[in-house]
């Protein structure tokens, strides 16, 4: 298991066992002292389970990012009830590392196996994971996007994509 994950899944035990954080390792992988944006993505039997992350950089580093959202996607995916200790063994986890997004004109930059999409309108913001199981098209993937950030489509939005490194 990739220390990325591994630190994911140890934060997510120990949370959801003892209430506690864990805390950041005394001697982190070079992946975990970078600063970048973070999501866990959390799955039990293939089924999304909870995923919570950042676009851009909130901690000091990946590692304090990967304790944060990892924390967030057990117990605060307003999707899901928190996970129970009797789940744990049942989840599988994987943590997406994010580029700086860059802004898009139209669709023609976007690749939804490629790119992650954030989508905004004045202070809505809805951001969509790239390389996603039964999202194939770009429209899909916009349509899926401004439906979070609750922006219609007949609205304009502004379009940004990033890619990501994807640890199992």
């Amino acid at each position: 298991m990739h220390p990325l994950v591994q630190l994911a899944k140890e934060t997510i035990e120990k949370y959801v066992v003892d209430g506690k954080a864990v805390k950041a390792p005394s001697e982190p992988s070079p992946e975990m002292k970078e600063k970048a944006g973070v999501f866990v993505s959390l799955k039990k039997k293939g089924e999304l389970r909870g995923c919570i992350g950042t676009f851009s950089p909130t901690e000091e580093n990946v590692a304090q990012e990967i304790i944060r959202n990892a924390v967030s996607a057990a117990t605060q995916d307003p999707r899901f009830p928190p996970v129970r200790p009797s789940e744990l063994n049942e989840i599988d986890y994987s943590v997406d590392v994010l580029s700086p997004p860059e802004k898009v004109k139209g669709r023609k930059g976007l690749d939804p196996k490629r790119y992650g999409v954030i989508v905004s309108s004045g202070r809505r913001r809805g951001l969509l994971l790239p390389d996603l199981e039964g999202v194939d098209t770009v429209d899909e993937q916009l349509s899926i996007a401004c439906m979070k950030a609750g922006i219609s489509s007949s609205e304009e939005f502004e379009i940004m994509r990033f890619e990501v490194k994807r640890y199992k």
